[in-house]
């Protein structure tokens, strides 16, 4: 699902190295390099310098640091991520210049940073509420006016040797000083286990898990609240030939995820259905418009959404009208068919959108992590076979069929 949200940056992310299984102590084989704008981090090679009057000012730096919804590691090729991000707000009458930020283990003795970013690096990471972001410059860091709020984009890493934080926390730098935030529960699981949206070969995670897909970026207010309902959402789409069509790009007819098939990831029940909404024409270099005006009510096309219960709400979006085989309060089985992939609402062409949140709202609520139970990725050497993992994004993989349909 792409929606009109664009970021204005490209932001920074930091990867966790260490297999699914590294919280037992065991170890994966790893599968290419980290996700898209991903850094490696818990080396302790970097630091930013402590000014010498941090602390001694009075009052402290009025800069408040707020994470709105915790993060859990999740694994991925090998690695472990942590996604979450930092809402970083100037509650002073003055500008402020952020010169850095750490990311600490705040269950250490030490408080070494487990990785830190640097000045010329912040604005690959910050992305300004309500305003273009400021000229690049390298060397001053970062300027964040009075009574004005930036968010930080992080993605936590550490390799299979080094321990995964259960506290971490936050200093941002500034010339005279170091505002320091709370400490943040990572959760290390359990995950929800679930079977693939889809079946069959040749398919891509299109935008999912990084720091680089609009997913990740689209921060949204919706019932009040600024929220990444997207934040682990992926965008299934079928690839052949290096293409995901064959034939007229204007037709839906030619896109090889069209009308595959859409299953149920766990037993569960039929909590939302949408039905009836036309198929978009598929964007080309000629334009692209949505078949009906794009709403809040109209923004996820035909979709089924289900209560795995726990708070955990799957959503699938985009879906092709007249395929649901589901009505509101079903109870479905793992692996049953659901509907067909169409391109409804806000799709530029044919995919499946799936996301696990914690609401029933595609938009008002926040994405949550989960692990699929098995499928095969495309290496350079071959295909490696993951079990309870999560594809990110640009992953080719294979899942193997469902038992029950």
């Amino acid at each position: 699902m792409h929606l009109w949200i664009r970021s204005r940056v490209a932001l920074l992310a930091i990867s966790i190295t260490s297999a699914f299984m590294a919280m037992d102590g065991h170890a994966a084989t790893l599968i290419g390099e980290p996700a898209d704008g991903c850094i490696m981090a818990g080396r302790g090679e970097r630091a930013n310098p402590t000014p010498a009057e941090a602390g001694l000012a009075f009052p402290p730096p009025q800069l408040q640091i707020v994470t709105p919804y915790a993060p859990t590691y999740f694994p991925s090729g090998g690695r472990q991520y942590l996604i979450y991000e930092l809402h970083i707000e100037n509650f002073s009458e003055a500008s402020m210049d952020i010169m850095g930020i750490d990311v600490v283990d705040a269950g250490s003795a030490s408080n070494e940073p487990v990785t830190s970013i640097r000045p010329h690096e912040l604005r690959s990471v910050l992305q300004p509420v309500g305003a273009a972001p400021q000229p690049k410059d390298t060397t001053h860091g970062y300027r964040l006016d009075e009574g004005r709020t930036v968010v930080a984009f992080l993605c936590l890493a550490f390799d299979g040797k080094t321990a995964l934080p259960s506290r971490i926390s936050h200093r941002v730098f500034l010339p005279n000083g170091v505002a320091s935030g709370p400490d943040i529960h990572a959760a290390r699981g359990p995950l929800p286990v679930l079977s693939a949206p889809v079946a069959g070969t040749d398919w891509t995670a299109a935008d999912g898990p990084s720091n680089e897909s609009h997913h990740r970026l689209g921060l949204f207010v919706a019932g009040g609240a600024a929220q990444v309902s997207r934040r682990y959402a992926i965008d299934w789409k079928q690839i052949k030939n290096g293409s995901s069509f064959s034939g007229d790009p204007r037709d839906v007819h030619a896109y090889h995820a069209y009308g595959q098939d859409v299953l149920a990831v766990a037993d569960a029940v039929v909590v939302g259905i949408k039905d009836g909404l036309p198929d978009n024409i598929p964007r080309t270099p000629a334009g692209f418009n949505t078949a009906v005006p794009i709403t809040m009510e109209t923004v996820a096309g035909n979709s089924v959404i289900l209560d795995l219960g726990n708070g955990q709400f799957a959503y699938y979006a985009h879906l092709k009208a007249g395929s649901l085989r589901v009505t509101r309060g079903d109870h479905v089985k793992r692996g049953q068919l659901l509907a067909s992939i169409g391109n409804s609402g806000d799709a530029r062409e044919p995919h499946l959108h799936f996301q696990l949140a914690t609401g029933t709202d595609i938009l008002d609520s926040e994405g949550m992590p989960y692990v699929i139970d098995r499928y095969r990725v495309k290496t350079g050497h071959g295909w490696d076979e993951r079990a309870g993992e999560l594809p990110v994004r640009g992953m080719i993989v294979d899942f193997v069929p469902s038992q029950t349909k």
